[in-house]
């Protein structure tokens, strides 16, 4: 299967690079629509978000628009998000003014509106966190994740690079580092990839993060940040958007939020309570502070920060170093077993949260952080918020909105 996958990749790249467009092409296109950006004023750089609706989208587009950049255009196909999340959005930012604008569309299927909305607005660059996300539903349909999120990356390089936009920022994940003995915590970006990846989900990261390092070395116009974060929590102060993943969730802390919540509603929701009534806690017998598996649980708005940091300071500044594809790690650098965030979120919600201890799960690992000392030094992010802060802007907007972004 990796073979295969690994050759239709090689296929698209070929495909990508015959399809370049030429220099006069490209000079051509420049006198149909003379570019407006101007680099000293953020306000003029439009920013294309792919999955801007979604958690991590949505965040950083907030974060964006409080640092300058106010022409925002949202690509999302609300396959694992809410279009609510974009009304909540303008809400919170409305006193910038920003001019948001949003598309629904699946960047997989549909190239020609893809080419029509980036022929329209000409972006500066694109943050692209358009993805298929969960690692359980991967595993059951390993096709529908390499369609999806290899073709949409590819779709994506195509059309930017067709009018003159290759600065792009990638969505990765410290999954590329795999469940690897070799590797060393905390994990730097010099740690091995592709070793000991467990899922496709995992895989697409891995493959997309090759993709956009080779269409790097192609296009030396290109401008690439490829960011590998570990596990994000919060939410946003304002508790108007945060966490909503469709169905059960696969990640610790949202699950972990909704049996807080299910607590509150032993009576009100029987079924809501009967779905989430305690937390799961796989393995208590590693070698960690208490036999609980620890991973760099970051804060979503430092992790929309490290978006914005790395606009301005590596795509738009250049300071990345002398080649122009960039990979940071965005983490706190600190390790959190389960049950302290357990601990944690129970101090924010002011009451215990049932859980019982089960087997360890296969190809779990004892822990994973970060070593994120080059992204303070490039880019001049470093995580600000702790814990006890992600817990308490977790269950503000849990507390607000138990069923995310639908009323029931």
């Amino acid at each position: 299967m990796a073979q295969l996958i690994l050759k239709q990749i090689d296929d698209l790249l070929a495909t990508m690079q015959q399809s370049l467009p030429s220099a006069s092409h490209r000079s051509t296109e420049q006198k149909d629509a003379p570019s407006t950006h101007n680099a000293n004023d953020y306000s003029t750089l439009p920013i294309i978000v792919t999955g801007g609706a979604g958690f991590i989208g949505s965040h950083t587009v907030v974060e964006l628009i409080h640092a300058g950049f106010t022409n925002i255009i949202i690509l999302d196909n609300f396959v694992n998000s809410s279009i609510e999340s974009i009304s909540r959005v303008k809400h919170i930012t409305s006193a910038a003014t920003p001019n948001i604008i949003n598309y629904e569309l699946d960047i997989a299927k549909d190239v020609q509106k893809l080419d029509e909305i980036v022929a329209r607005h000409r972006p500066y660059a694109c943050i692209h966190f358009a993805g298929l996300k969960a690692v359980g539903e991967s595993i059951q349909k390993p096709l529908l994740y390499y369609q999806n999120n290899l073709v949409s990356t590819t779709n994506l390089i195509e059309v930017l690079g067709k009018y003159d936009c290759n600065n792009i920022i990638f969505s990765s994940s410290a999954t590329v580092y795999g469940n690897n003995p070799n590797n060393k915590v905390p994990v730097t970006e010099a740690s091995q990839v592709g070793v000991g990846l467990t899922n496709p989900y995992g895989k697409t990261k891995y493959f997309i993060e090759e993709i956009l390092t080779d269409y790097g070395a192609a296009c030396k116009s290109a401008r690439i940040v490829i960011l590998r974060y570990f596990n994000p929590i919060g939410a946003h102060k304002s508790g108007l958007i945060g966490e909503d993943p469709q169905g059960i969730p696969n990640n610790l802390m949202p699950f972990l939020s909704r049996v807080a919540v299910a607590q509150t509603k032993k009576e009100s929701d029987k079924a809501f309570y009967e779905r989430y009534k305690e937390l799961s806690v796989f393995g208590n017998d590693y070698k960690t502070c208490d036999g609980t598996g620890v991973r760099d649980y970051i804060h979503v708005v430092d992790l929309a920060q490290g978006h914005v940091n790395a606009l301005i300071f590596d795509v738009i500044k250049k300071g990345g170093g002398d080649g122009n594809v960039s990979v940071y790690n965005l983490g706190t650098g600190k390790g959190t077993s389960v049950l302290q965030l357990k601990d944690a979120l129970e101090k924010a919600c002011g009451f215990k949260i049932p859980f019982v201890i089960k087997e360890r799960r296969a190809g779990d690992i004892a822990e994973l952080y970060a070593d994120c000392s080059l992204a303070e030094k490039a880019i001049q992010w470093k995580a600000k918020l702790t814990i006890d802060d992600a817990c308490r802007d977790s269950w503000n907007w849990q507390s607000k909105n138990p069923y995310g972004f639908k009323k029931q």
